[in-house]
């Protein structure tokens, strides 16, 4: 548990089980709940250590929560207090092995908490946010404990340890100066009030977020109003209506982004600019899930601890852990993506707005026509019709044919389905996963259905992490939010959801892949801006041509997908990325400003700081607003991406080059795919992730092939390496 109490404690990224920092409280303060009753007190008889979520009631987590961080501090303070010199075995190993019940309580709750909330949920979140910051101070901040681990540190080319050893005893000295170790005392007693406010403003948030997206769902009286929609979506909106108890009428619910995916096609102008403005409005309506309050008061608190610690900014102390190591190389790569990222979306601009007159149409393109007349310039210069794709990506065709196959010829496993073990919800399903000899790798969890208690986005997350130590093996889980049709209607996907399925089970193999003897390094434990990049080289798959004639079949004849449209497909991969590049810069550009503001400068009006950074920065274009606004930028207010969200981009860098790799080498092949797992995907953060990188492609990185792949034009400079890019 020590490894996601560093992360949070740290300031860093950590998996949805450790996404907010860990306290102290005596387990007798804990609601009287039987030993026997509460099953998080014993670890699960399930396969694999499942948590057996059938038995799992709200009740049961915070009496959890506080015995386990009672433990956890006495079994802490035992190695403080040890009267024996340091060693690696009186000291590292047992707190990586600190914490057992700490873990199994987290690793539930917050992956529940995400995938199947309710208000009970969140009250025990507002309750334990702050109590689990205070639990980490309290180990971080334990001066007896850090003098061993600095005292091993200073001795570490004298002990004889193996490398993964070596780098745990480097990590954890890190880790501990990282969260404030070698503060005065007065300064740590600052420091800890900093950590638990900021853990019950980001879980405000968090909260606030999803009232509001709820809230903000959009009603339609009408189906005309819906023209444009498929006879599942409108099914699926009046689904929607019933449930809120607005039978006759349908409603358009929001998913995290700016962007909604029924923007698209609702021919209806006025409906698409409210569907627009409740999307841009979330959690600035000066109502009570108000979030720019929050906003303000946490980047002031991060960047008064940064200054605590040592640091200039915020996004300095962030970033010098993980692969950017400075501010300077993360602007300078943004600084150079933006103008031809821009560029290419006035262009593209123009192209609608040439398309919208040709129509008689007698407005300026707006942010709620741009997916709508996009869809029609990629249909006038492709000939494609989104709505002729989804017929072929029915969504158990796309995981078990395309998802679980490329992953089969490249790796060798084996799916089988788990319809004995407790499920959280109806929709997830559970999969046993093996090796090719039969071997045993793990489960792996699909959660792909949207729904009320879900929060948005897609995310990955592990409730059993792979670990040497302990003799466990993972289990994962993926979740997405794709519509749910009606009862006997099937689920259709759109290919960005395809792609994003194939994304997220990068993350899985990442996780499942792991082999590591301590918990602190295992599957996605690695620099937030390193983490990204194997999920996203498994997203080459999805087009694979071998895998796409797997999968892409008609739901209803069988019929393989023809080849022209699929042509087609592939045709467009470069169409908008002036708008896709520009909407993403301008939210990564947006969580640079926020987090290199000192605590002193930051200002009063939290939307008008927006407006001045996204002007300053040069991606200020009316009609491609950013990802995410302030006020929903979840990823930095309620995550663990702070000052990290250029880490996808980043990643991308590494990811297009990984690609060329594999053309380069035959593709799809076993003898591939064992050479991504061996050399990077098994290592998780055993290594240095730039390291594993160079192994796994034998050369740095180039940032060529992205630039190539987003269709942005590069200068004679662009040549370089990345590495070179960003001293």
């Amino acid at each position: 548990m020590i490894r996601c109490l560093a992360l949070a404690a740290a300031g860093g990224f950590a998996l949805a089980a450790c996404s907010t920092q860990p306290d102290s409280t005596p387990a007798a303060e804990a609601p009287a709940v039987p030993a026997e009753t509460n099953p998080f007190y014993a670890e699960s008889s399930l396969p694999y250590r499942m948590p057996p979520f059938d038995r799992i009631e709200v009740a049961h987590f915070l009496p959890a929560f506080e015995k386990g961080m009672a433990d956890q501090l006495a079994e802490v303070e035992a190695v403080a207090a040890d009267p024996e010199p340091a060693t690696f075995e009186n000291t590292i190993v047992p707190m990586e092995r600190s914490g057992r019940l700490l873990v199994r309580v987290s690793n539930a709750f917050f992956g529940l908490n995400s995938a199947d909330t309710n208000d009970a949920m969140e009250a025990v979140q507002t309750e334990v946010a702050p109590k689990l910051a205070a639990h980490a101070d309290a180990i971080f901040l334990n001066s007896a404990l850090f003098a061993r681990v600095a005292d091993l540190y200073n001795r570490r080319d004298e002990l004889d340890l193996d490398p993964e050893s070596r780098r745990l005893l480097e990590r954890y000295y890190t880790d501990f100066v990282r969260a404030g170790a070698g503060l005065s005392d007065e300064d740590k007693v600052r420091l800890r009030a900093i950590n638990a406010e900021l853990a019950a403003l980001s879980t405000a948030f968090s909260q606030n977020l999803r009232e509001e997206t709820n809230a903000s769902a959009v009603v339609v009286d009408t189906i005309d109003e819906l023209d444009g929609l498929s006879e599942s979506e409108i099914a699926a909106a009046a689904s929607d209506a019933r449930a809120r108890g607005l039978e006759g009428k349908y409603v358009l619910s929001l998913q995290n982004t700016t962007g909604q995916p029924a923007l698209a096609e609702l021919t209806d102008r006025g409906v698409r600019e409210r569907l627009y403005r409740a999307s841009v409005q979330r959690g600035m309506r000066g109502n009570d899930a108000d979030n720019r309050e929050y906003i303000a008061k946490m980047v002031r608190l991060r960047a008064e601890r940064a200054r605590l610690l040592g640091y200039g900014t915020h996004a300095s102390f962030v970033l010098e852990d993980e692969t950017a190591r400075t501010t300077r190389a993360v602007n300078s790569m943004l600084a150079r993506l933006a103008p031809p990222a821009v560029a290419n979306a006035r262009l593209e601009a123009a192209d609608m707005q040439q398309l919208i007159r040709a129509e008689g149409g007698e407005f300026q393109l707006q942010p709620w026509d741009w997916a709508y007349y996009a869809e029609k310039v990629r249909a006038a210069k492709y000939d494609l019709d989104e709505a002729k794709l989804k017929p072929y990506f029915e969504m158990n065709n796309v995981l078990e044919n395309g998802v679980f196959h490329a992953a089969g010829k490249l790796y060798g496993l084996r799916f089988e389905e788990r319809r004995d073990l407790p499920v959280y919800h109806p929709d997830v399903r559970v999969f046993e996963v093996f090796e090719a000899d039969g071997s045993a790798v793990g489960l792996f969890l699909a959660d792909y259905y949207a729904r009320p208690s879900k929060r948005g986005g897609a995310w990955m997350n592990e409730y059993v992490s792979q670990s040497g130590l302990f003799g466990e093996k993972p289990v994962v889980a993926n979740h997405l939010n794709v519509p749910k049709p009606p009862e006997g209607q099937p689920t259709l996907l759109t290919f960005d959801e395809v792609e994003t399925m194939f994304h997220e089970f990068g993350h899985a193999l990442h996780g499942l892949f792991s082999d590591v003897r301590y918990p602190r390094f295992a599957g996605t434990t690695v620099p937030r801006d390193f983490v990204e990049y194997p999920s996203q080289v498994n997203e080459m798959w999805a087009v694979w041509p071998e895998v796409l004639a797997n999968y892409a079949r008609h739901y209803r004849t069988g019929e393989p997908i023809p080849r022209a449209l699929i042509e087609k497909v592939l045709a467009t991969t470069q169409f908008n990325q002036g708008f896709d590049t520009t909407e993403y810069l301008a939210a990564a550009l947006l969580d640079q400003a926020w987090h290199q503001l000192g605590r002193d400068e930051v200002p009063a009006d939290v939307m008008e700081f927006e407006a001045d950074a996204l002007e300053a920065a040069g991606v200020d274009f009316a009609p491609v607003p950013p990802r995410y606004r302030s006020p929903y930028f979840a990823h930095v207010f309620a995550g663990g991406y702070s000052a990290g969200y250029y880490a996808y981009i980043w990643s991308e860098v590494l990811d297009a080059d990984s690609v060329e790799w594999f053309k380069e080498n035959g593709g799809l092949t076993r003898e591939n795919g064992d050479h991504f797992r061996r050399t990077l995907l098994s290592r998780g953060g055993s290594e240095d992730a730039m390291a594993l990188f160079t192994e796994f492609a034998g050369r740095t990185p180039r940032i060529q092939p992205l630039l190539e792949r987003r269709g942005l034009t590069a200068s004679a400079n662009d040549q370089g390496s990345a590495s070179r890019a960003s001293d």
